[in-house]
């Protein structure tokens, strides 16, 4: 009888413990935080597309505008809760004390891995907005902080139609700088309107005026200057000026254009009533919306000389970096080589009009954003030199050129003032 007891206590014991379910651990959710309204369709729909094919959902959380998602960013991250995905409005130095501030992961990793797989499949100009190099000023340790969600250049388009009017062969842009001060006389004499472009919001003039730079005297003295070893009264900046000066007098810039916001110079451009614009790739889809049948074309700005090329800005539009505190990180870079893999990013060019940064997806996107998006060797940006001109030197230089175009200022004058300018904010740092 006792052995009979034994072996059912034994019995009871064992079934007990085995009774015990296993837990089975939810797959994670991973919140991403970003302010592109456009986009939020587009998102919500690839959401879904992902938990159907990895079991793990995504949240995307719409904060606009833009000024708010920042504050929502700098809040966030001083209470350290940031999301597992987001993206920095600003400049470098904002990006680079979020990095230091240990709230960015470092991607180069996962980017090498298997032979530089994910890494070869996007753009490098788009990478390079996201890198620190090596000793770079920001005191970043040298690496990939974040993936290129889009792509975009800001370029010259013109309105074939109009070309047409004025007796120009449509499929014929102007390549040289003074086959385009030509057509300022036609524009003037058939009273049209010409270069329209957003030159009250003075970012846009220090964008035509390093594309110049970049053409008439190379990179290598370009940067040279803003690291201070070359004068802006140097006879190279003094022709870079000039060039403005020689546009308003040849009638290819339009009235009123150094008032003028982007959005009217896109109704304009959009309306049939410029020749010319000076715009980014998203102009694509704004004009569509604004005027579906317009018949423009993109195009390089005319080349002043012939030993450099010519450069436009460009590279990442819009990037999310991952959260290196976040308990699903591994998860979320997971995630975001998917997002930026060639189907989902071709889906993502068709739905928004917006250049993949993927560039094995550009054969499928529409033929307008393809003129955008085949110059993406040409392409320079800012956030790439790895020095920064002072903030006072570069109004200075966009404020100069408005007053060039008005006739208040001579392009030698403005050179002059400059280098005041620079030379004072120099002996600062000293």
């Amino acid at each position: 009888m006792r052995c009979i007891f034994v072996v059912l206590n034994f019995i009871f014991i064992f079934s007990g413990c085995a009774s015990k379910p296993t837990a089975v651990e939810a797959p994670p959710t991973i919140t991403v935080w970003h302010w592109m309204t456009d986009r939020e369709p587009a998102f919500q729909k690839l959401a879904k597309d992902y938990q159907a094919q990895s079991g793990i959902k995504v949240n995307f959380e719409l904060y606009a505008p833009s000024d708010a998602y920042s504050q929502k960013i700098r809040v966030a991250a001083q209470g350290e809760n940031l999301p597992d995905v987001f993206g920095i409005l600003g400049e470098t130095r904002d990006f680079a004390a979020f990095i230091k501030a240990g709230h960015i992961l470092d991607l180069t990793p996962y980017m090498d891995a298997h032979s530089g797989a994910w890494r070869n499949s996007l753009f490098n100009k788009a990478l390079a907005v996201n890198e620190f190099r090596e000793a770079n000023s920001y005191g970043v340790s040298a690496g990939v902080y974040g993936v290129p969600l889009d792509v975009t250049t800001i370029q010259m388009l013109y309105n074939k139609d109009l070309f047409i009017e004025l007796g120009l062969d449509p499929e014929k842009p102007p390549l040289t700088f003074k086959e385009f001060l030509e057509i300022g006389k036609k524009i003037e004499q058939a009273d049209m309107q010409g270069l329209v472009s957003g030159w009250g919001e003075t970012w846009m003039i220090d964008c035509l005026v390093t594309n110049y730079a970049f053409n008439v005297m190379g990179e290598d003295k370009f940067l040279a200057t803003i690291r201070g070893e070359v004068l802006y009264t140097d006879p190279d900046w003094v022709r870079v000026f000039t060039i403005f000066k020689e546009m308003q007098e040849s009638g290819v810039l339009a009235g009123g254009i150094v008032t003028m916001i982007n959005k009217v110079a896109e109704q304009l451009f959009a309306n049939n009533k410029a020749v010319f614009a000076f715009n980014g790739s998203w102009c694509v889809n704004v004009y569509k919306g604004m005027n579906p049948n317009l018949n423009y074309a993109a195009m390089l700005p005319p080349k002043v000389a012939d030993e450099y090329p010519i450069a436009i800005w460009g590279g990442a539009g819009s990037s999310f970096m991952v959260n290196a505190r976040s308990k699903n990180k591994e998860q979320a870079v997971e995630f975001l080589k998917w997002l930026t893999a060639e189907k989902q990013q071709a889906y993502l060019a068709e739905a928004t009009m917006n250049l993949p940064a993927n560039k094995e997806s550009l054969e499928k996107i529409p033929g307008i954003l393809l003129q955008f998006g085949d110059d993406m060797d040409l392409v320079t940006h800012p956030n790439t030199w790895g020095v920064s001109e002072f903030p006072l030197v570069i109004e200075a230089i966009d404020r100069g050129i408005q007053s060039i175009i008005i006739g208040e200022k001579t392009p030698e004058e403005l050179a002059r003032e400059v280098q005041e300018i620079k030379e004072r904010e120099l002996a600062k740092k000293r």
